[in-house]
Formats: C-alpha cells, structure tokens, sequence
C-alpha cells in the first residue's frame, strides 16, 4: 500500500524570536492530529525539549551539537528515514504513527539547507513535501541582528509566513517600520502581527505555502550543494549544576551578567533547580530582557539537575560556569 507524502512545517526565526513558544501552542491545540517534532539546539545541551509541553501523542526528536543546516544534515535525513519506515509500519498494522512532521530549527540555522534536504534526495522527496516555512521574529531586537549578520536575513528571505512576534515589546511606529524593512527582504511573504506566537491553528499548518519558485526568485542556486557558514565568534556554551542553587544569589548573578554582557548574549534558557522548591524553575531570556517562571513539579525519577545554554558572542565559557557555580546552596557546617 503506497504511503501519502507527509507535510512539513519548518519554524525558523533568529535567537529567542519565539519559536518553542509557537511549538507548543501547535502541540496544546486540539486539532486531532499527531505530529512527529525534530528540535534541533546549538549546543551539547538540550534545553527546548524538556520545554516542550505536548501531548503523549507526539514524538519528539532531539539533534544537539550542531546546526541543523550543516553538520547534523545527515542525521536529519536518517531521522526523516526511520519516521516513514516507523509509519509505513503503523499503517501496515491498520493505525497511524503520526500525520504530520513539525521542525524547529536552532536560531541560527539558514532555512535554505533544510529545504534543500527535500529536494536533493530522492527518497525523502517522495515521502515528504514542505508545507510552509514558518519564520518567528522578535519585533524587540530583530533589526540588530538584521544588521549584524546574515541568519537573520535569510531567514526572512526564505519564509512563506512571518510571524511578527512580541508587538507588545514596541510601539506601532516600530511596527510599521519593521514590517517595510521585512518585505523588502521578502515581498512574498505573509506577515501577521502577534503577542506570545498566538496565531489560528488552520493558518500554520495545511496552508501549502510553498513555493520552491519563488525560492528559486530569492536564489538560483537554491538547489546546489554548498557550505554554510557561521559567525565563529557566535558560540554555545553549556552549563550543568548538581547542587541546589540559591534563587536570589542566582537573580543577582544573571541581573549582573546580562547588565555588563547583555548585548553579546543573544539567548540563554535553562531549567533550574531551586533550593526549597519542588517546581521546576524556567530562566530565558534575550540579550539584557529575561524572565524567571515556576514550571511543573520534579518527577520523582527524575535528577534534580539544574541546566543552562547561553548562545552569543564572544563568551567566556570559564566565567560563566564559575558564575553558576556560585549560587549554589553554601554547605553548612554543624557545630560541635
């Protein structure tokens, strides 16, 4: 029995624009399908997919160390191959593993490598067809990035769709100048203005937005092999912390550090372990803005491990792991 292609949607967006949070509203909606989901995080830590908040039904894929449009590319054809042998399967059997595949790629990745992948083998062009490329801005810092360096641009360039994200961080004059910036970047694209990636569930997927013409528009050579590169100075750096950490000699920290180093840190998000609590604690944030937010409770299997990624610009790996460690709980010593 021939097995239907399945539909992809790729959510890109630069560093912190909001693209975990349109991930999970896509997994808490209640549109009846299941949806396979490949989160790619650069860096040896994975922090989005103990984020991610979907139902049971779906299958969370998890690629570290590495962009998704580089150097784990062939990891991400192998995962899409096992996906359609794991459904063709399912369906063999009489049920359906899933309908969909979701991917949310690091904040860095160029979109343009990624659809590649469902172009240049075979296979997976059989099996698989892009739906829409979805892209996530940060209306707060996006420009700068814009500015900086080329992610971001391609980013915008190679979208079907532009959520224009956290519009209650900035006026409408802001706006307005922004979304002129974004469609001369990208004149195709659709451009919806949102609070928290809040967005109809019908205007995300199923939308064949797609358009390998018009990719093609933005770059002949779309379809040709070739090296991408990164800023070298744009690094990950990972942080784990077995201890129990103090919560206010953490704050003072983190405040400190994004006050004296905060435009060199593009994101960092972390899952904390918070002397006294039996919550997880939630700590994210972009360059100098962040939040700290209780999260569920620690299950009772689970190692209370408190994990951080930070992702910028000339970071100091050392200092920062020296940071963290100093807000551990001080080891009281009993009297005799």
């Amino acid at each position: 029995m021939a097995i239907t292609a399945m539909p992809v949607t790729i959510i890109t967006g630069f560093l912190g624009s909001g693209k975990t949070t349109l991930l999970n509203r896509i997994l808490t909606e209640a549109h009846g399908e299941k949806i396979a989901v490949i989160v790619n995080e650069f860096g040896e830590i994975g922090i989005d997919n103990q984020l991610i908040v979907g139902n049971t039904d779906e299958e969370i894929f998890e690629m570290n160390n590495g962009c998704i449009c580089c150097t784990v590319r062939g990891d991400l054809i192998r995962t899409l191959t096992d996906l359609y042998e794991r459904r063709k399967e399912k369906e063999s059997n009489g049920s359906v593993e899933f309908d969909r595949v979701v991917i949310e790629t690091t904040g860095l990745a160029d979109p343009a490598p990624v659809i590649q992948t469902f172009f240049a083998d075979r296979k997976i062009q059989r099996r698989y067809y892009p739906d829409a490329v979805v892209t996530v801005v940060d209306s707060k810092h996006i420009e700068q990035h814009l500015d900086d360096g080329h992610e971001a641009v391609e980013q915008i360039a190679f979208a079907d769709l532009i959520l224009l994200n956290k519009t209650d961080l900035v006026s409408s004059d802001h706006l307005s100048r922004l979304e002129d910036r974004i469609k001369s970047i990208s004149a195709t694209a659709r451009v919806v203005r949102t609070e928290g990636a809040r967005i109809p569930i019908d205007e995300i997927l199923d939308i064949r937005a797609f358009d390998l013409s018009q990719k093609l528009e933005i770059d002949p050579g779309f379809l040709e092999e070739e090296d991408h590169e990164h800023d070298q100075s744009v690094t990950s750096v990972g942080l784990r912390e077995e201890v129990p950490l103090e919560r206010m000699r953490f704050q003072y920290w983190l405040q400190n550090l994004l006050n004296t180093k905060g435009q060199d840190i593009f994101r960092f998000k972390g899952v904390l372990n918070i002397k006294g609590m039996d919550q997880r604690v939630v700590a994210q944030g972009v360059h100098m803005i962040s939040s700290q937010a209780v999260d569920r409770t620690w299950e009772d299997d689970e190692p209370r491990i408190s994990e951080m990624v930070f992702i910028g610009r000339n970071l100091d790996a050392e200092e920062l792991r020296s940071g963290l460690s100093g807000c551990r709980i001080r080891n009281e010593v009993k009297q005799l």
